[in-house]
């Protein structure tokens, strides 16, 4: 029977065998056959090491195959875990994920908020007009003016012309009774120029008229330039006569100081507990000579 495939050669097995003995000197014949089995013994040792060897190095590359396949394996299925864990049958993925969106602020809203600016803010003195045309609504006297807000404030500047468009044009306002209508343009000659400014450069526009923003830190009307100014920090912060009521504040801001722009002067109440009017100084009080008023943003509160 052949030997079993990976065994030693047949040449190495037939070294097992005992050689004939020589015919001669015995001692010659016993050297020589002793010789002879010794280069046997090695023979066969080496070709034993070798195998050995051969079936180590064999059995670590199939080994080493083997772990390689095997630590893939269970990756596979580690990841296949992994996988069903993070859906279920009962819990399907969604194909379009759902948007998240926040809905816009409406006017009202933002008219109701107050926003950070610094009493002591003084910005660079360069204006932006806001680009746009709000036609005049009404069929009374037009005035055009247009919108500038200085750069750098952080405030929004289409919010504040929409505010000045809609407080202008109100019943309440000085578009009462339809003997005024205002309309707002970004080219073109303008009435006026209405400014939305930092403290510091409101100071320097009001200045050219002679009059000083920085003792109450307010707003006006330079009536020897194009602009009225209003005071970004009191846009932005309001005053303490009007605490909460950010809303009906800058509505009386824009009427108060638009007002001066139309030739009407400061006023005080008389009557204690009635509405302020417009044109009393109401950023800075509500009571004057004993006489405590409401605050009231409008020239004609009754509409």
């Amino acid at each position: 029977m052949p030997p079993p495939p990976g065994g030693p050669r047949q040449a190495y097995l037939d070294a097992f065998d005992e050689e004939e003995p020589h015919i001669g000197d015995p001692d010659e014949s016993q050297d020589t056959a002793r010789g002879g089995k010794g280069l046997a013994f090695a023979g066969i040792a080496a070709a034993a090491v070798t195998t050995v060897l051969a079936v180590i190095v064999g059995g670590q590359v199939t080994g080493g195959q083997e772990d390689t396949a095997a630590r893939a394996q269970a990756a596979d299925a580690a990841d296949r875990d992994v996988r069903g864990a993070s859906r279920s049958d009962d819990r399907p993925t969604p194909s379009n994920p759902p948007r998240v969106s926040a809905t816009p602020l409406s006017y009202d809203e933002k008219m109701d908020r107050k926003y950070e600016l610094a009493a002591d803010l003084e910005g660079n003195g360069k204006f932006q007009t806001v680009r746009g045309f709000d036609k005049a609504p009404g069929t009374g006297r037009k005035y055009r003016y247009r919108v500038d807000v200085e750069e750098g404030l952080g405030l929004d500047a289409e919010l504040f012309a929409q505010a000045v468009q809609k407080t202008l044009n109100d019943e309440r306002s000085w578009a009462h009774n339809g003997g005024r209508t205002f309309e707002r343009i970004s080219s073109g000659k303008p009435d006026f120029v209405i400014t939305l400014a930092s403290p510091g450069t409101t100071a320097v526009w009001c200045e050219k008229s002679g009059l000083d923003t920085t003792v109450d830190n307010v707003s006006c009307d330079s009536a020897a330039t194009e602009r009225v100014m209003i005071n970004a920090y009191r846009w932005a912060q309001g005053s303490k006569t009007y605490g909460d009521r950010i809303h009906a504040y800058r509505q009386m801001l824009i009427n108060h100081e638009i007002g001066h722009r139309l030739g009407y002067s400061h006023v005080t109440c008389d009557k204690d507990g009635d509405l302020a009017p417009v044109m009393q100084q109401q950023s800075k009080f509500l009571s004057f000579d004993g006489i405590t008023c409401k605050a009231n943003p409008w020239a004609f509160p009754g509409g």
